[in-house]
């Protein structure tokens, strides 16, 4: 036998031993990326949910501020309005 056709053998086995490392290496480093994107997923749907939360509580506040009681208090206490007398009112009809 020649030395050329004993060295194609080991060439091959080497070959696809280098092809192996080289795949098992590409999956698991896209393994640990996606699990990196997935706890970086995971993060960004607790900070939503925060937000949405404090977005509730926002409307909440904004319409608790906006009552027609909270403005007339408000009108009262710190601007010092009062109503109108009936004969302090007058109503202005178009013609």
């Amino acid at each position: 036998m020649s030395a050329g056709k004993k060295k194609q053998p080991v060439l091959l086995v080497f070959t696809f031993a280098v092809v192996c490392v080289v795949s098992a290496m590409g999956l698991v480093y896209t393994k640990h990326e996606a699990r990196k994107l997935f706890v970086e997923l995971e993060a960004l749907t607790d900070e939503r949910d925060g937000l949405n939360i404090e977005w509730g509580q926002l409307q909440i506040e904004q319409s608790t501020w906006a009552t027609h009681a909270r403005i007339e208090q408000v009108a009262i206490d710190d601007l010092k309005l009062t109503r109108p007398a009936a004969t302090e009112i007058f109503v202005i009809e178009k013609q």
